[in-house]
């Protein structure tokens, strides 16, 4: 075994080779993959094998769509077979609701490149012959599903990467990670010590153990998982023999199941509700190639009703039940990228679907690596995506609920209830009292609206409009008319000090730094121009900021900050967290209602509108932003949490004689909507540029040198390829929830190029390995891993040309609207007829508004 390595590759599992042979692919030949026993020693030897590109979270799809792509490329390159089985398949609908969630997957993969068809339950039985289609409303086909053998396609994985100059070392245990003053790695193994400059913990099943050598609790659980096999089935041999073709995939919602041919019977897979989780503290470093022991009253009313649903399968004799360990994270998406606080440690772990989602994370992560950017949009997988609320016992509670829930519906308005409450603020109990119906937000307990006296504060969970869309207007009318009280706790607050504080920033921002007691917005971009941050920044003092951005990506950012922290010592970032807790106070009556909670003048002159003051409300040391995302006159009010109580009392007593209304986060994002305001995450992520996503005034390129100024004044002197665009839709019973496809009927032959919008564009394939046309839509240019596609569009032709990132209906203006990126030529263009938008299957006409729907000048929230 060599002493140094430029990366060491800790675990042999199909993801582990992945990053392996991606990183060689990339360049980095000086690579090593250390295993503690063999190849495949935990779980994807005993995997199902199956692979699909369907996944909730579009990003995710696009990695599962690359990977699939990835494996005919990896067999010519290691000479080993992947046992692949391109069938297709087929997901099945019991019911109304469950057809309209695969409307909505229709939707999306229009613009994610994917061949997806929505048809009968006689079509799918015509070519999975078991089932009973009588129970069943319809399905959506995927020509790109399939199965393979997972110990042949890790193996072709790890010949490959050797193939390209990576080494793999077998039967030999990490058992230590320590690190140098010069960032340096030492790995302690069994049969002596690598140093290296970077380290990643692919451990799967060991994972955690893994992380705990370097002080991480990385949330992620194994759950025994069953599936079985077959006896041979006469039905099965006669549809290969009169067809020629296999048996294709099926996965039943209903039946939490899923099945397809395994040589002439049937293997049969669930993710049952009465689920088990493996080794929940510590997982045995002696656990290898071995299975646990079979359990099948456990999955019995799964199987009841998947003999119900397949007859077929029914009479067939049991050969084998397969139960393994497989490891989940909280939401089921894996846990990638580098860790927070250390330097040069990365995870590749969690990755439940690995035969589905095992190339693109080796993809990303060896991007993320080799160039300092993932390539695509993957915060879906990012690992900053979890706070230190995600402990063992919370990620136990909730992997459990996640794989209970595998596949079930998530409804848009549906909140889950495992490991809840995290954590809450001191008006926790106050918000009950008040009938609020809460949210989870980043781990934190959120007003989401509030419901009347006399009804049940309870969301009743549809993709329709729901027994909130009364109550939330209220709300939003009342703050619009008077003014309300809602709690912003749910914000990221930073503190940045020292005598580099305002460099530090100016370096890191788009926009100016603010003079004293002033407030700017502004941008974060990475090296390739593209939008990382959002944020308010106020100068509270000399050499002393204040920041305040998005709960989510509150990780996500500190990594950035301090891997750009100067070395002298300079500048210092706090993160707050929970330790600081706001109330926002919006609408006409806010200044009056102000005035009477504070000692001083709050007038217009003396207080205007981005201005930031310190002083005393209801008694009470606060931070006060003259700002609020509704776009209304209001105000942001901070304080420590011993503190909120008392002014939430004084602003709630004082508000009585203005109608005072407390109101929740959805009105609040209902008020965003009609102002154009965009979200961190939706509308601002790291495939856009500042231009494309309408940040255009907060961009000031003739400042100093930031990051990815160069990069973006070549997007503003090329101009953008897309633009951020804010429309009012015609719908019916039913808002935009996000990723549907925008139409356009467009006069005139090809306008533009547009960038797919999730990166990772990969060839498709149909069931004998033939690559799918793309209509019209081309995959062949890429620059850092986001694929482009010339999308020409003929005269009165209806296409798809972009896609929606957020919306709702929008209360005061009484509105359904839509955000979402269309190509820069139409941006501009407010022609009726223009635009559809697929909602539920039905495409809704649409049209641009430029303008805000509600104070388009601004008089309101600087008056």
């Amino acid at each position: 075994m060599k002493s140094h390595a430029k990366a060491v590759v800790i675990g042999g599992g199909v993801v582990g080779c992945s990053v392996l042979f991606h990183l060689a692919k990339a360049g980095w030949k000086d690579v090593l993959l250390i295993e503690r026993s063999e190849l495949t020693s935990g779980s994807s030897w005993h995997a199902a094998g199956g692979f699909h590109t369907l996944n909730g979270d579009p990003n995710v799809a696009k990695l599962q769509a690359y990977t699939v792509s990835l494996y005919k490329e990896l067999e010519e390159l290691s000479g080993q077979s992947c046992g692949l089985h391109l069938t297709g398949g087929a997901m099945v609908a019991d019911s109304p609701e469950r057809m309209d969630f695969l409307r909505l997957a229709h939707a999306k993969g229009r613009y994610l490149g994917m061949e997806t068809e929505l048809i009968t339950p006689s079509e799918v039985k015509a070519m999975f012959p078991l089932m009973d289609e009588k129970n069943f409303v319809g399905a959506m086909w995927d020509p790109v599903e399939g199965h393979l053998d997972p110990s042949g396609t890790t193996h072709a994985y790890a010949k490959a990467a050797q193939k390209l100059g990576a080494e793999i070392v077998l039967r030999n245990r990490v058992i230590e990670l320590t690190q140098e003053t010069d960032g340096t790695w030492n790995v302690v193994t069994e049969k002596g010590t690598v140093k290296a400059e970077h380290v990643v913990n692919c451990g799967g099943l060991w994972a955690r153990e893994v992380g705990r050598m370097v002080g991480v609790e990385l949330p992620l659980l194994a759950m025994e998982h069953m599936y079985l096999l077959t006896e041979d089935i006469p039905e099965v041999m006669e549809f290969n023999k009169s067809t020629g073709r296999e048996m294709i995939g099926v996965m039943d919602f209903k039946g939490e199941i899923y099945t397809r041919q395994e040589r002439n019977g049937v293997l049969l897979g669930t993710y049952e509700k009465a689920c088990k989780p493996w080794s929940p503290v510590s997982t045995p470093w002696d656990f290898g190639h071995e299975l646990l022991q079979p359990d099948i009253d456990r999955i019995a009313p799964s199987l009841e009703v998947g003999f119900r649903h397949f007859p077929g399968i029914e009479t067939a004799g049991i050969k084998q039940i397969v139960n393994g360990p497989f490891t989940f994270a909280p939401d089921g998406n894996p846990l990638v990228g580098p860790v927070q606080g250390l330097t040069n440690f990365w995870v590749a772990c969690a990755v439940m679907a690995g035969f589905s989602q095992g190339g693109g994370v080796g993809l990303a992560l060896s991007q993320w690596m080799v160039n300092g950017d993932p390539g695509a949009d993957v915060w879906g997988m990012d690992v900053a995506r979890f706070g230190e609320w995600a402990t063992l016992r919370y990620t136990n509670a909730k992997v459990r609920e996640n794989y209970s829930r595998r596949f079930s519906i998530r409804f848009p308005n549906e909140e889950l209830p495992a490991a809840r409450p995290a954590q809450t603020t001191p008006l926790y109990d106050l918000m009950l009292k008040q009938k609020a119906v809460m949210g989870d937000s980043w781990g934190l307990e959120t007003p989401l609206w509030f419901a009347p006296e006399g009804s049940d504060p309870k969301d009743v969970v549809s993709y329709r409009r729901s027994n909130d869309f009364e109550h939330v207007g209220t709300e939003v009318r009342a703050v619009r008319e008077r003014v309300g009280v809602t709690e912003i706790a749910n914000f990221a607050k930073y503190e940045v000090t020292g005598a580099g504080a305002e460099d530090f920033l100016n370096r890191l921002m788009t926009n100016r730094m603010p003079k004293t007691g002033r407030i700017v917005l502004s941008p974060m971009l990475n090296e390739f121009g593209k939008l990382i941050g959002d944020f308010t920044i106020a100068k509270a003092g000399e050499d002393r900021f204040m920041i305040w951005g998005s709960s989510a990506a509150q990780k996500y950012h500190m990594r950035w900050f301090e891997q750009h922290l100067p070395k002298d010592g300079f500048v210092r970032i706090h993160r707050f967290d929970q330790t600081l807790v706001g109330l926002s106070i919006a609408g006409p009556r806010a200044q009056a209602l102000l005035q009477k909670l504070v000692d001083v003048d709050v007038s217009t002159s003396a207080f205007r509108f981005m201005d930031f003051r310190e002083l005393a409300v209801g008694g009470a040391p606060c931070m006060v932003n003259r700002v609020t995302y509704t776009g209304d006159l209001g105000y942001e009010i901070w304080m420590a949490p011993a503190y909120q109580r008392l002014v939430y009392d004084a602003i709630k007593e004082a508000g009585e004689e203005f109608g005072i209304v407390v109101f929740g986060m959805r009105a609040l994002l209902s008020m965003r909507l009609e102002k154009n305001f965009p979200t961190w995450y939706r509308e601002l992520r790291p495939i856009y540029g500042p231009f494309e996503g309408g940040m255009d005034r907060f961009v000031k390129l003739e400042k100093n040198d930031f990051i990815g100024r160069e990069a973006a004044a070549r997007e503003k002197a090329d101009g953008p390829k897309l633009r951020r665009v804010s429309m009012v839709v015609e719908a019916t019973d039913a808002d935009v929830m996000g990723d549907e496809p925008i139409w356009a009927r467009v006069n005139g032959t090809a306008y533009g190029t547009v960038s797919e919008p999730h990166g990772f564009g990969a060839p498709r394939f149909d069931g004998t390995g033939t690559e799918i046309p793309k209509g019209g839509t081309s995959n062949s240019a890429e620059t850092n891993g986001d694929a482009s596609a010339v999308l020409g569009i003929h005269d009165g032709e209806w296409s798809v040309v972009g896609w929606v990132t957020s919306g709702g209906y929008a209360h005061y203006v009484g509105k359904s609207l839509a955000q979402g990126y269309v190509p820069a030529a139409l941006a501009d263009d407010e022609t009726e007829h223009l635009f559809e938008i697929e909602i539920l299957g039905q495409r809704r006409p649409a049209r641009i508004n430029v303008e805000p729907l509600f104070d388009p000048t601004g008089e309101r929230m600087r008056g």
